[in-house]
């Protein structure tokens, strides 16, 4: 966060050349910020914030925050999301608060990749911003939004998942159309019904519960 206040402004010169000191974060006045698909999350202990002699306020806090956001799980295991992450003030509107971002979606992107230490099951694919005013109760209110897109990674879905689905159906119909005798192949189906019960229960463990179509797949 940077932000301005031109009431708390000194001459280097006049103070053995300093030009910036480290606060706490109640010592002067900060912009009170929400996340608004917040569920829960862990509040940052760096509650400090760097004044520069002419006026301007920078402040640096991670947070560590889970989200809600709604998937569309019908093409699952291949399936694209998108996420929300809306920042804004209720406490002030537009009139006396506006919020802008300084970076572009294009170095915000490059940042946000270089953060990934881990390949985890999603690709972080896209980033884009929008920045418009909420309006509540007849009044507008600053909201800058970051649109979230990730990718989820197919690879064990399609190994454990596809890969003996096919195979298990295949043997289906091999042994269906092949030249052994009924009892056989009564005896094979009920293993085929038992291996594809045990499928299905990995699958419903693996699948989300937040999505009002089912996927494909399960169907």
């Amino acid at each position: 966060q940077e932000w301005q206040n031109p009431f708390a402004t000194w001459d280097p010169r006049d103070f053995c050349n300093i030009s910036e000191i480290v606060l706490p974060m109640d010592t002067y006045w900060s912009p009170p910020i929400f996340i608004l698909e917040r569920v829960s999350g862990q509040n940052p202990e760096l509650n400090y914030m760097v004044l520069m002699h002419n006026g301007s306020f920078n402040s640096t806090r991670p947070f560590q925050v889970t989200l809600t956001c709604s998937l569309i799980i019908l093409k699952f295991p291949f399936d694209t999301q998108m996420c929300n992450l809306s920042i804004a003030s209720f406490l002030y509107p537009v009139t006396d608060f506006v919020m802008k971002t300084r970076r572009t979606p294009a170095e915000m992107m490059k940042d946000s990749q270089s953060f990934f230490l881990t390949d985890g099951e999603w690709k972080f694919t896209n980033l884009s911003i929008i920045e418009y005013t909420e309006m509540m109760d007849d009044k507008g209110f600053s909201v800058v939004t970051y649109v979230i897109s990730m990718e989820r990674r197919p690879t064990l879905y399609i190994l454990n998942l596809i890969l003996p689905t096919c195979a298990l159906y295949l043997l289906d119909m091999a042994v269906l159309f092949g030249p052994s005798s009924l009892e056989e192949k009564i005896n094979f189906q009920i293993a085929i019904i038992l291996g594809s019960s045990m499928l299905a229960v990995i699958l419903n463990n693996s699948l989300p519960t937040s999505s009002n179509k089912p996927p494909i797949i399960g169907t």
